[in-house]
């Protein structure tokens, strides 16, 4: 997959096995490949503000598939079983039911001789939903637990939640808190003339001042006072955003801006936590915000009851995460499972996610029916 923040394709070859309701994982190869420049410059180019002709969406979907089939391949390492991949998002609006995410499944399946799984959240949208977040399903398979409250966020270019209560692990239900990293990597790009896209282990926040009247002037967004369920991405908090607040920024010095970025994350993200009015959780971080000691920092500032640790802890890499998600989501595609939650999305109904682009797949159908007659 290739989240919001556009830092990479990331591929992850996973063994997994069906235990009753839920799975064993095993991760068994992983790697983020990067995007070449053209390709990555021709995408920047066709996302909001920007609008696209369909003459070069077509071509960069045509693109991104070949990009794609080649990060499941360096991976692979020989003969798999099938692919899920949730492509590239080129638009999102959860309010009003519409999300395309591009990258030619068929231009996969022929390069890695596999079925495929792809468009993730057109089912949940047709279902009522924001198609957004999808990962909850897999957080309370992999991150439930019926002795303590839980929380699962992910920091990516969005940042999510996940409300995991014990012992009840069909009340979970999960956010979009609104920006993780997306805003920072863009002040810094701009910041630096390109020379950095983000602000490696927040050094450069560590050493900024925050603005608090900016925070405060950011935080009047109508997207954070809006009840869950609720969905967003770069069509909100981008290019956009920046350019409402551009002033503010333009008067600070790179580290404050970067801190005070860094603190408009970490206080909707806690804010979430606390609203979930778990006595002590242990909140479980993965995606690149994981890798920020500062905002991890700054997160336990604002929610000092919860226990802030990452998915590494858990045997889930943090980057790796929302890559594994989205192959439990493949098999739960094959299966015809229903794996969106609708407390999450919004949804009128649970919904079968996926479409599937087929490769001999009446005999993956029938290992994987011996697989799960077996547990």
């Amino acid at each position: 997959m290739s989240g919001t923040s556009l830092d990479g394709i990331d591929a992850a070859l996973i063994d997994l096995v069906p235990r009753q309701n839920n799975y064993e994982v095993e991760l068994v190869r992983f790697a983020t490949a990067k995007f070449e420049r053209a390709l990555l410059e021709e995408l920047r180019a066709a996302l909001p503000p920007n609008v696209p002709s369909i003459e070069r969406l077509a071509s960069l979907n045509r693109r991104l598939g070949i990009a794609f089939a080649d990060a499941a391949a360096s991976v692979a390492g020989g003969a798999i079983d099938f692919v899920a991949s949730h492509g590239q998002t080129i638009w999102h609006d959860g309010e009003r039911r519409l999300t395309v995410q591009i990258g030619d499944p068929y231009t996969v399946r022929d390069r890695l001789g596999a079925t495929v799984c792809f468009d993730f959240r057109t089912a949940d949208c047709v279902a009522g939903g924001h198609g957004a977040p999808l990962v909850p399903h897999v957080d309370a398979l992999l991150f439930s637990d019926p002795a303590e409250d839980r929380l699962a966020i992910n920091i990516g270019g969005i940042a999510n939640v996940t409300a995991l209560p014990k012992a009840r692990a069909e009340a979970a239900y999960a956010y979009d808190t609104g920006p993780g990293n997306i805003l920072l990597d863009a002040f810094v790009g701009i910041r630096s003339n390109g020379v950095s896209a983000m602000d490696r282990d927040g050094a450069l926040a560590a050493r900024g001042e925050v603005d608090e009247p900016l925070v405060a002037a950011m935080l009047q967004e109508a997207y954070f006072g809006l009840p869950f369920p609720k969905s967003t991405g770069r069509e909100l908090f981008g290019d956009r955003f920046l350019a409402r607040h551009a002033e503010g920024l333009r008067r600070l010095n790179d580290a404050d801006g970067a801190a005070t970025l860094t603190e408009l994350t970490a206080r909707t993200v806690a804010q979430a936590i606390v609203a979930t009015n778990f006595r002590a959780p242990r909140a479980i971080v993965s995606g690149g915000g994981a890798r920020n000691p500062h905002l991890l920092q700054r997160l336990s500032h604002h929610a000092p009851h919860a226990r802030i640790e990452t998915s590494d802890r858990h045997g889930v890499p943090v980057d790796a995460k929302e890559a594994i998600a989205f192959a439990i989501l493949g098999y739960e595609t094959l299966r015809g499972r229903a794996a969106n939650v609708p407390a999450a999305t919004g949804a009128e109904r649970p919904a079968v996610l996926g479409a599937i682009v087929p490769h001999e797949l009446s005999n993956l159908l029938e290992r994987m029916d011996r697989e799960c007659r077996l547990t």
